[in-house]
């Protein structure tokens, strides 16, 4: 569970890297003592603002970059692929001291190939920042699902407690979507059918709930056709053993 969070309002509010800054300032003494901080970021982070942040406090950051940010000496990131090796330490515009940098083409949902680029406060090397970022990829990747397919993104909480209890609701969730995923082996992890299958098989009432509304705003399409539809409860298991005799 995390510690400490902040909800991007949108448009006309503080921006999500501006909400990050905050965020840094929130990690437990606790964790600090001992340890090297390694801050990994989506895109969206790859401000100078964050990036200056995360220096100020000594921590090692890798934060992906968008392929059109712009070098001091006027390159641009993407015209390093094919020219430069990976590893190969630059200097954004606008900032004054180096980060190393590194891609790797990340595979989308639709089969297709992507270019992203990762870069990093600290020399790491080219092969060891691939890794990192891929790992980072696969942590987004778990909150794009926990939004979309587990209701992540529909709160409606406006207290501390109450984000944390629709967290847990969603985490629930997505476990129970995982273990159905398990249990039922298919050939292709799909969340969305794993998700619906672990309602079929875990609550069917909910199921059942949503037929009956669905057969209720179709009444009126039934009596069209000159149809009424009637739902009836089944006999008493012990009537049919009796008809059999």
């Amino acid at each position: 569970m995390p510690w400490s969070f902040r909800v991007w309002r949108g448009k006309g509010y503080a921006s999500p890297a501006q909400l990050g800054c905050k965020l840094l300032a929130t990690v437990p003494q606790s964790l600090l003592k001992g340890r090297v901080v390694l801050v990994q970021a989506d895109t969206e982070f790859g401000t100078v603002e964050f990036l200056n942040a995360v220096r100020q406090r000594s921590w090692r950051l890798v934060v992906g970059l968008r392929s059109n940010r712009t070098l001091q000496d006027g390159r641009r990131l993407k015209d390093l692929y094919r020219h430069a090796k990976r590893g190969l330490q630059v200097v954004l515009k606008d900032i004054d001291y180096p980060l190393t940098v590194s891609w790797f083409w990340l595979k989308r949902a639709d089969n297709k190939r992507e270019l992203r680029f990762v870069a990093s406060t600290y020399p790491y090397s080219g092969a060891y920042l691939v890794q990192l970022g891929r790992k980072r990829w696969a942590i987004e990747g778990f909150f794009k699902t926990a939004k979309h397919q587990f209701g992540l993104h529909c709160f409606g909480q406006s207290t501390q407690l109450g984000v944390y209890r629709w967290l847990i609701l969603s985490l629930i969730a997505y476990l129970l979507a995982h273990w159905i995923d398990q249990w039922s082996l298919p050939s292709v992890l799909d969340w969305k059918i794993a998700s619906r299958l672990a309602v079929e098989t875990l609550l069917p009432s909910i199921v059942w709930f949503q037929l009956l509304k669905q057969i209720r705003r179709s009444t009126d399409i039934a009596a069209q056709y000159g149809f009424e539809i009637t739902l009836k409860s089944l006999p008493d298991p012990a009537y049919w053993e009796r008809c059999k005799i």
